[in-house]
């Protein structure tokens, strides 16, 4: 039986995702920070006649500690892990800087430092695994946003869009490091671009553009169901480079500052540093 963990598993994307492995057979561990998404994902997957394959495990990913926490919860119940799945996302494009209780910038800490803890911390499990993929859910290929390398946590001049950009410019970047450092995993690692998905996410906006943002995604923006088949199927058959970018079906090349390599090395060292002095 494969093992599936997705972090963001109760809602969008991620759930979409944990719904279509439960369907196949797997074991999945969704990790989410909200109870009643995780009792609902439970009680779907209960009529769904799962036979307990569903686990909802609450995590504030916002925690580097919470995260290696998490690590060793996974260890500990788990022989190997076949996929990791990094969808966890809270976009804050609006309103004050926000730290978290180890000292980060809010999306910083979310988008981006649970996403390289776990990537890195759960390898060993996922080399056990027969065929071990990283999908990386993000925004490839999308040339916006940059790291700010003399204030990673926007102590000056923050804005909410600064933050997130730089969050995503960081998974980038973090794809190409793994690949780089383990150059002997079997491990593929995937950064993924769904492009417009129908999700919560305009619940996170203020009004009014939030009603705008809905009233977009109901024109354009792709079903779960539908964003989430081209995802399985890499998931399924991943590319035999140790690390691919897409968007959507489109095989994005890794080309150009986004995915260069010194860059990268440069951002392990400095994400290193601090996650370990936490």
């Amino acid at each position: 039986m494969q093992t599936v963990v997705i972090t963001g598993g109760t809602d969008g994307l991620g759930k979409g995702l944990a719904l279509h492995y439960l369907r196949q057979g797997a074991r999945v561990l969704a990790v989410g920070s909200t109870p009643a998404k995780g009792e609902a994902l439970l009680a779907e997957a209960a009529a769904a006649s799962t036979d307990g394959r569903a686990v909802f495990v609450e995590t504030d990913l916002t925690s580097v500690t919470a995260a290696k926490e998490l690590i060793a919860t996974i260890e500990s119940t788990c022989s190997s892990v076949d996929k990791l799945i990094l969808c966890a996302q809270r976009y804050r494009l609006f309103g004050s800087r926000t730290v978290t209780r180890e000292g980060f910038e809010h999306s910083f800490a979310l988008a981006y430092l649970s996403r390289y803890v776990l990537s890195h911390g759960l390898r060993k499990a996922l080399e056990s695994s027969r065929q071990p993929v990283i999908m990386n859910v993000g925004t490839p290929g999308v040339p916006l946003g940059r790291i700010h390398w003399d204030d990673p946590q926007l102590a000056r001049r923050y804005s909410g869009t600064r933050a997130t950009l730089q969050s995503f410019r960081a998974n980038d970047l973090l794809g190409v490091a793994f690949a780089a450092l383990h150059a002997d995993t079997p491990i593929r690692y995937i950064g993924y671009n769904p492009g417009v998905v129908s999700t919560g996410m305009p619940n996170h906006l203020p009004q009014p553009l939030r009603a705008v943002t809905k009233a977009s995604f109901a024109l354009l923006a792709a079903s779960v169901p539908k964003a989430v088949a081209p995802m399985t199927r890499l998931l399924d058959e991943p590319p035999d480079a140790p690390v691919s970018a897409y968007r959507t079906t489109r095989r994005v090349p890794l080309s150009g500052r986004t995915f260069d390599r010194e860059a990268a090395l440069r951002l392990h060292r400095l994400t290193q540093e601090l996650v370990d002095a936490v």
